[in-house]
């Protein structure tokens, strides 16, 4: 999702990715990160997502969950570049023990908003069956990027170890993100060369959401809108459970959203608009980035104090509530404890939940 992030992360991880195959045995001998049924009431349409998405390091900040409830918000995403195997083993760990504690104390939901494809899909499956891999514009089937959506083993595939991780990773709010490689192209064979972007992860999306519902009947999966998905879905058609992810990277943060239709923005409210024709507005989800520090670093360690604009967020905010969204949440990567023992004021967290109702 973040642009650059993995690189910047991967040199310095604190974590090796392992394939899904070796995290089938390990998870089958640990208990469940959450319960099957969560003790706090799901995040529903109703109520509203006020969130923040963290990368595990984040958690250095060791009061971030009471950080979170203070401010007024409802919900903690955790986030991980490429690797569902890597937030299971830190939320296995006594840190994550600990985040998963303090947020249950304090009634707060979490959920796991994750690049997954390349644990979904094992890269070393490209020897067995090649098929299973997208084709690239040179027409070669290659084993870099998301998968074939016309094959069904690659399918199967997913949906197994979608839902295997889903036994382990268990969101308190019944929201699944299990999202293609980072805004990376999918297959270009001549069954899916017809179909978009977003409509191929669309595709896989449908197949995660029916093997996620035999293991949580009331389960419900992102479709991510970012980057090269932004186009909505018209050749495939959501089924019910799935909801929009609008996630508008490339806009700018010294100008209000509205103010920024000039024709050329990409990500611009015109994207989000045609999205809300395709999936519901009730359940639609914003994933800003007001609060992202990796962004606004070029995603290059030490991290810069935050431009926090108020007004910018405030506009931001009437303009999605004019939409009827209920569900937002932003990035707020690297803000941990190198940075509050760097920069000190972390106000702008309050003024956030202020600003979405939460205070």
């Amino acid at each position: 999702m973040m642009d650059r992030w993995g690189e910047a992360c991967g040199r310095r991880a604190f974590l090796t990715r392992c394939a899904v195959a070796a995290a089938v045995s390990w998870a089958a001998c640990r208990r469940p990160v959450w319960s099957a049924e969560p003790a706090r009431p799901r995040a529903d349409a109703a109520e509203g997502t006020r969130g923040v998405v963290l990368v595990p390091e984040d958690l250095s900040l060791a009061d971030w969950p009471r950080r979170a409830k203070d401010a007024g918000l409802t919900t903690i995403g955790i986030h991980h570049q490429n690797s569902p195997r890597a937030v299971i083993a830190w939320m296995q760990s006594d840190a994550g023990r600990r985040f998963s504690s303090d947020c249950e104390r304090l009634g707060l939901h979490v959920e796991f908003e994750l690049h997954a494809m390349k644990e979904l899909l094992p890269r070393e499956l490209f020897a067995k069956d090649a098929g299973m891999f997208r084709v690239n514009d040179a027409g070669e089937r290659v084993a870099d990027f998301n998968c074939c959506v016309h094959s069904t083993s690659a399918l199967d595939q997913i949906a197994q170890n979608a839902a295997t991780i889903a036994k382990v990773l268990r969101p308190t709010t019944g929201r699944y993100f299990y999202w293609g490689d980072d805004g990376e192209p999918w297959c270009r064979c001549s069954k899916c060369r017809d179909l978009t972007e977003s409509e191929q992860a669309l595709t896989v999306e449908h197949q995660i959401l029916a093997a996620l519902r035999t293991i949580d009947p009331r389960a419900t999966l992102a479709h991510l809108a970012y980057h090269n998905t932004l186009v909505p879905p018209r050749r495939v058609k959501p089924v019910e459970g799935i909801f929009l992810e609008f996630a508008p990277i490339h806009r700018r943060y010294d100008v209000a959203y509205a103010k920024q239709e000039d024709g050329k923005l990409a990500d611009g409210l015109a994207a989000l608009d045609a999205n809300l024709e395709v999936f519901p507005t009730e359940t639609a989800q914003v994933l800003e980035y007001w609060l992202d520090v990796s962004r606004f670093s070029q995603w290059k360690r030490p991290g810069v104090r935050l431009p926090w604009n108020g007004d910018v967020f405030t506009d931001d905010v009437a303009t999605y509530r004019k939409r009827g969204i209920r569900h937002i949440t932003t990035f707020a990567a690297w803000i941990d404890e190198s940075y509050r023992s760097r920069f000190g004021d972390l106000s702008f967290l309050e003024a956030y939940g202020r600003g979405l109702g939460g205070n």
